[in-house]
């Protein structure tokens, strides 16, 4: 048993430091939960506030995407550069070692086929199985001006709560209805809905006019859609416009793993989004990487 009477002269208050207090590096995250703080952390870099995610989920609608043919021979390699990868539970258990200690987040809606109409979602993942596999937030679509838009609004919603009550964020993926243009006045309502709603951050497409105002109205962080494949130096000048005008990172799919050198890629995405380097600085960069 350790002498008591020879502790008391150790012990150091600290009296000339007063006591921290530091907010949280997110946008509008600083009153959530420490549980809930910490999986963002696993998604959104502290260094930057921001995110390189890796979007591999088409498959949940769409089957065997070109690209995603084989993820365990053509994803998993790409792990080291990703900050994050948003994908199916079918496919995180198969696929992916559980060595992968970053942030998942788990696509938790889905229903029809694009076969079907896309906006018939119900939320298809439980809570709790969320929690045996130990994701950082999990993603639902919300169609704004679709046909089944009140459903998978109430879908966020639901998962709102539960994530709420189990710690695990929300990432609210805006989906352009049929009777609506992709412009920046949809989009912030988009977006704005899901944030009022309780969604802990947005996913929402890049628009070359406004995009700043949807980012600037959206209380928390706007993370930018890869959406259709670009050519590279393209795709690398959205990524950089997005940061600039106040999106907390991207979430790329098309655009890294269609890319005719993804691990190329990636790394020169995250030259843009982690340090500021310029789309022409960092498509050099992966033509370096590319020829290797």
């Amino acid at each position: 048993m350790a002498d008591i009477e020879s502790t008391g002269e150790t012990k150091d208050f600290c009296l000339d430091h007063p006591a921290r207090s530091e907010p949280f590096f997110l946008k509008g995250s600083n009153s959530l939960d420490w549980g809930m703080q910490n999986r963002l952390s696993r998604i959104f870099s502290p260094a930057s506030g921001k995110t390189v995610m890796l979007a591999i989920d088409h498959g949940y609608f769409q089957g065997p995407t070109t690209g995603l043919e084989r993820v365990d021979v053509k994803i998993v390699p790409l792990l080291p550069h990703a900050d994050a990868l948003m994908l199916t539970r079918g496919i995180l258990r198969t696929c992916i070692p559980s060595s992968f200690g970053r942030g998942i987040v788990l696509r938790a809606s889905g229903g029809p086929s694009i076969l079907k109409e896309l906006s018939n979602e119900e939320i298809a993942v439980d809570m709790e199985d969320a929690l045996r596999l130990n994701v950082a937030a999990v993603a639902v679509q919300v169609f704004i001006g679709g046909e089944f838009e009140t459903r998978t609004v109430h879908n966020m919603t639901r998962l709102v709560d539960l994530g709420n009550r189990y710690g695990i964020a929300v990432l609210g993926v805006t989906a352009v209805g049929k009777e609506m243009v992709r412009d920046a006045k949809y989009l912030r309502l988009a977006c704005r809905i899901c944030a009022e709603l309780g969604a802990h951050v947005v996913k929402t497409y890049y628009v070359a006019e406004g995009f700043e105002t949807v980012t600037a109205s959206c209380p928390v962080p706007v993370v930018m859609a890869g959406g259709k494949k670009l050519p590279e130096l393209e795709a690398l000048k959205m990524a950089r416009r997005a940061v600039a005008e106040g999106a907390a990172g991207v979430d790329m799919g098309r655009n890294i793993f269609q890319s005719e050198a993804p691990a190329a890629m990636i790394q020169a995405v995250r030259k843009v989004v982690h340090e500021n380097a310029t789309p022409e600085a960092a498509y050099q960069y992966y033509l370096s990487l590319k020829g290797k």
